[in-house]
């Protein structure tokens, strides 16, 4: 680079900084610069909220929401009504992948123990699944319930559990999101689940 470059550079530099630092007085009217608190503008939306009742009012639509939410479950949507017969059986023996120890490293039970939790707990009350939107199915469950003296757990499908406990006086369950029906193989209902040796026989019935 030439030495008359390097003062053109120096001289450019110069008239910058002498730009940057000159005062060129107030053109127009000058304010603080104030942003607005959020959290305050939060609280006056809230509390003019309250004032109003709208809050009140969208507090007990989202109670009621979820209380009927929780009363009245959706249906399940992969389980339909019987329209034959079928009997099918669960194995529910398994192979346990890994060993299981205590605390002290001591194995408890051993990768490629065979268990079938039917020899520790069996069932001691048939289930009986079914939708409860439809009337015939029921009736056919009471019927069951009743010549079993009650000694069975009824399972819905769909429906309002609630309503039919207050109706029946007696638990009613729901098979929240197809844990149960989905491990048992059930497709059809109603369907009746009691133990055979060491297997469960599930019975769907055509109405």
């Amino acid at each position: 680079m030439r030495f008359s470059d390097l003062i053109l550079l120096g001289g450019l530099a110069l008239a910058s900084s002498l730009a940057s630092a000159i005062d060129h007085g107030r053109i127009g009217p000058t304010y603080p610069i104030k942003e607005p608190d959020m959290l305050e503008w939060i609280e006056k939306r809230v509390a003019a909220k309250v004032a109003s009742g709208e809050a009140l009012r969208y507090q007990q639509q989202q109670t009621e929401k979820i209380e009927r939410k929780l009363l009245n479950p959706a249906p399940l949507q992969s389980v339909t009504k019987a329209t034959k017969g079928r009997t099918a059986y669960y194995d529910p023996t398994f192979v346990v992948d890994e060993n299981v120890a205590d605390d002290r490293g001591r194995i408890l039970v051993a990768a490629g123990t065979t268990i079938n939790p039917l020899d520790r707990v069996g069932l001691s009350r048939p289930l009986i699944f079914f939708d409860a939107r439809d009337t015939s199915q029921v009736a056919f469950a009471k019927r069951f319930l009743d010549s079993r003296a009650g000694l069975a757990k009824p399972i819905l499908v769909g429906g309002s559990y609630f309503d039919l406990m207050k109706l029946w006086d007696t638990p009613v369950y729901f098979d929240q999101q197809s844990a149960l029906i989905r491990k048992l193989g059930i497709k059809h209902v109603p369907a009746i689940v009691v133990q055979e040796g060491k297997r469960l026989r599930i019975d769907e019935i055509a109405l």
